[in-house]
């Protein structure tokens, strides 16, 4: 589509004669304009109906265009900003570009200069669309209820397409926290069983007198606290999915009839002595190594490899690099709903501080911190001092957990801060066909700052 059509554009600016220079200027070469004298009534038609660009005033009679400027990006408001500024208000211009205004000039404004910004500022917004769009299409961030943009989500969610409509049986594995019950589930979801029962038993949290009564049922009478029939999990699932979690800590005894169920298809209810049968696809789960737990004897071999027929693994949340910042974003805006809290985003600091923190707990600690803030705080941005400790105790850039800390071997592959912010920026060049000015408006810094960097990283090499 051409950027000469359905150009919309809003003026917030208090000066009348101003005010309808700009908006005759831009309808007599085909934007649609819309205007507000406040920033109340801007921030409305924002809200509303936000256009292409937005041209606005930094002094205004009510609001702060500063202000203004700060919550289109804590609001994630789609439009582009030019600020309009008087001459002894170049210092506010500079700090508006710093927050991510697009470009700014002095009042009184030009005709030329006028089209010719607006001009720029649409495209700038066309091209910074058509690399979104080619972004979303290019990788999913979300499959089911797991959200991941990073290469190992990607891979992830993949294996999960290509083993969901298969009838093995998978085994899970992960740290804690990680989300091994959202992939079987995810599994279940994708698969031709997504209609039948999606059955979780939590090995590790039923008593081991009850765990065979979980699985296959009992029928009234075989033992003291069975007054009635009762169908087990087995049962439940029949047609779909069921899914063992923890399965590493299921007692041998019990692994043995279980292994007779997996060969057979049939189970058989405690105190009973039919067979039935019954279709289900085992997924099973495990923190734990399960070839160390088959060679410490702590699983059946025999059992494992009926199982370990397509083994997926779970990456920790510290291997996930931005979905950090992509999850912090979700958790934030779920529990601000919530708690009915003003949160829309989250600071820089704080960003660095969740980005640097090693989290051992994974998405259940991430989920849990940014909960636990929410409720004891509020503000439009999310603050590194806000975060418990000890995220907001970061020191050098780097967070880490109260019970873990770097080795030797992990250390050794944290790059110097320079050499990050460099391959950050070579990248976003490449990925704008190496367009420099288009790279540091998308990375909102100066081309000046790109090139200083560069050259002070080439001066530390040869140093």
């Amino acid at each position: 589509m051409s950027i000469l059509q359905n150009k919309t554009a809003l003026i917030i600016e208090d000066d009348t004669s101003l005010l309808e220079f700009c908006q005759q200027t831009l309808k007599l070469n085909g934007w649609q304009v819309g205007i507000a004298k406040t920033g109340k009534d801007g921030m409305a038609q924002l809200r509303k109906n936000p256009p292409d660009v937005l041209l606005l005033d930094i002094f205004l009679p009510d609001l702060n265009g500063i202000d203004i400027l700060e919550t289109v990006f804590i609001e994630r408001i789609p439009t582009i900003v030019v600020i309009m500024t008087g001459k002894g208000s170049i210092n506010l211009a500079v700090e508006a570009m710093r927050i991510g205004a697009f470009d700014f000039f002095e009042k009184p404004v030009e005709t030329e200069r006028l089209l010719a910004t607006m001009g720029n500022a649409l495209r700038h917004k066309n091209i910074s669309q058509q690399i979104i769009e080619y972004e979303n299409n290019a990788k999913r961030v979300e499959l089911q209820n797991i959200f991941g943009a990073s290469l190992v989500m990607q891979t992830l969610f993949t294996i999960i397409d290509n083993v969901a409509n298969s009838k093995a049986s998978v085994f899970i594995t992960g740290e804690s926290g990680t989300g091994k019950e959202l992939c079987a589930e995810a599994i279940h979801k994708q698969s031709s069983r997504k209609d039948k029962p999606f059955i979780v038993i939590n090995c590790s949290a039923i008593p081991h007198n009850l765990m065979e009564s979980e699985i296959f049922g009992h029928v009234q009478g075989a033992f003291s606290d069975a007054h009635f029939d009762r169908q087990g999990a087995a049962s439940l699932a029949d047609g779909g999915t069921l899914f063992l979690d923890e399965v590493c800590e299921m007692e041998l005894e019990l692994q043995s009839k279980l292994l007779r169920f997996v060969q057979s298809g049939l189970i058989k209810k405690v105190g009973d002595d039919k067979e039935e049968p019954v279709d289900i696809r085992f997924i099973c789960a495990s923190n734990k190594n399960p070839h160390q737990q088959v060679k410490n004897g702590l699983f059946r071999k025999d059992l494992f490899y009926r199982f370990y027929v397509v083994p997926i693994e779970v990456p920790p949340l510290r291997d996930r690099g931005e979905d950090i910042l992509l999850l912090a974003r979700k958790f934030l805006l779920k529990y601000a709903k919530k708690e009915k809290k003003q949160f829309r985003d989250i600071s820089r600091d704080a960003a660095n501080a969740l980005l640097a923190y090693d989290w051992p707990g994974n998405v259940r600690e991430l989920q849990n911190i940014i909960q636990q803030t929410v409720i004891l705080h509020d503000s439009k941005k999310l603050k590194k001092e806000s975060l418990p400790p000890p995220l907001s105790q970061t020191k050098n850039g780097k967070a880490v957990s109260l019970n873990a800390n770097l080795n030797k071997n992990s250390a050794t592959s944290i790059k110097p801060l320079i050499q990050t912010e460099l391959d950050a920026i070579e990248y976003a060049i490449e990925r704008c066909n190496g367009n420099i000015k288009l790279a540091a408006t998308l990375l909102q810094i100066d081309q000046s700052t790109i090139y200083r960097k560069r050259k002070k990283l080439a001066q530390q090499k040869k140093s």
